[in-house]
């Protein structure tokens, strides 16, 4: 075996990708173009990454089979680093299948795991973990059996599981220490401080406090009635109501809600459902309306009483009702719908967005590009590809560790 080679492939196993490029900067044969494509995706030049890697794969010869399925999987991470969701998954399932023939199971392993974390990302949980299921980590080095203990904890997260969450991250931690590499390291301390931070708000008349993961699981299991803001729902721990699609539905019970166990008048619900201090008579007749759609909606889990002055909210068999929020800063009403669209974790076009809000494509542009330079939104793609979704939970794993390349395998 090529000494230089075999160098920079343990400097990348080791996550030195300098140390690698002083080995195989000046040379053009195929293994050396595919480690310093590796060594740029770890430095973070993406572009520059893939573009070798694709050189490195048309330059391996028929029999090296087990190469280019690495490079294959090399620049699936790459586009799933930088949120290319639309690359085709029939290459890296051909390239695992490979990898698993010729008995290569660690990068087996690192494919299975790339097609989890993308199926996390999109907030497929069940596929993330039916895929996991079929990766082994007994046989598999410290680093591997840290990505998918990441990915364990992600869909934990998803889940709000929080001890669940907790004990993988856990695992994680000490898998990256045996593995000695700093960014995975990094990876899982990151994700550990945000399993740590507050979660969401509790608000009722009484005022709002603050909610670990834990806390906010414990709510979630007590009974209560809750009014999630995060998801745009009504939800008790037998049934959830989804109103993502009709934010004045949600608002009406979000402040009735906030008021239980007292009533709200109907001018209070006007101005916070409509937006609107001017109101008339006409806004009395579409409030009376909306109370009658909003009572329909969520007849299975609670119920909705005029008074004299307003309406409140009574729960069917939970035995209080509370409001959950988002930790941090919320949107407004226009911003939450976006919001709560995005909720699903799928990724979302303008146009089609624009179509379920009934507002102009150039409108909800507008609006995700002030959701993105707050840190609400991303978008992925270019052009007419281009996809906005909400940015991943922790527990993904975005360090590059990508599969060595050694030549004649």
């Amino acid at each position: 075996m090529d000494f230089l080679i075999e160098t920079a492939a343990r400097a990348l196993a080791a996550g030195d990708p300098l140390g690698a490029l002083n080995q195989v900067a000046l040379r053009t044969d195929a293994p050396a173009l595919a480690l310093r494509g590796i060594a740029f995706a770890q430095l973070g030049d993406l572009p520059r990454a893939r573009a070798l890697l694709r050189s490195a794969a048309r330059a391996f010869g028929p029999r090296q089979a087990v190469a280019r399925a690495r490079c294959v999987v090399a620049e699936a991470e790459i586009a799933l680093a930088s949120r290319d969701l639309g690359h085709p998954d029939k290459a890296l399932h051909t390239a695992r299948a490979t990898l698993q023939a010729h008995g290569d199971v660690v990068n087996a392993a690192h494919a299975g795991h790339l097609t989890a974390r993308r199926q996390l990302l999109l907030g497929r949980l069940e596929d993330a973990e039916r895929t996991l299921a079929g990766v082994d980590p007994a046989g598999l080095p410290w680093a591997s059996r840290a990505i998918q203990d990441l990915i364990v904890a992600g869909i934990a997260l998803r889940r709000q599981q929080a001890a669940a969450a907790r004990t993988a991250l856990t695992r994680a931690g000490k898998c990256a220490e045996r593995a000695g590499i700093s960014t995975l390291m990094a990876e899982v301390e990151h994700a550990a401080r945000t399993l740590d931070a507050p979660a969401a708000r509790r608000i009722g008349h009484d005022g709002e406090c603050t909610l670990s993961l834990e806390e906010v699981e414990a709510l979630l299991a007590s009974g209560t009635l809750i009014v999630d803001a995060c998801r745009y729902a009504v939800r008790d721990t037998q049934a959830t109501i989804a109103l993502a699609g009709r934010p004045v539905l949600f608002a009406l019970v979000r402040a009735l809600a906030q008021a239980w166990p007292h009533d709200v008048t109907r001018d209070a619900l006007i101005v916070q459902a409509f937006r609107t201090r001017d109101f008339d008579e006409t806004h009395r007749v579409r409030l009376r309306v909306e109370m009658g759609r909003l009572r329909t909606a969520i007849r299975p889990l609670a119920g909705i009483h005029a008074t004299r002055h307003g309406y409140t909210l009574t729960p069917a068999v939970a035995r209080g009702i509370t409001v959950l929020a988002p930790a941090g800063d919320e949107a407004d009403p226009g911003e939450g719908a976006l919001l709560a669209f995005l909720a699903d974790g799928e990724g979302w076009s303008s146009s089609a967005l624009g179509l379920v809000l009934g507002s102009s494509q150039r409108t909800v542009q507008r609006a995700l590009e002030v959701l993105a330079e707050a840190g609400k939104v991303q978008a992925f793609g270019q052009g007419r590809a281009r996809r906005w979704m909400l940015p991943p939970v922790p527990g993904f794993t975005t360090s590059l560790l990508l599969p060595v390349i050694l030549p004649g395998q």
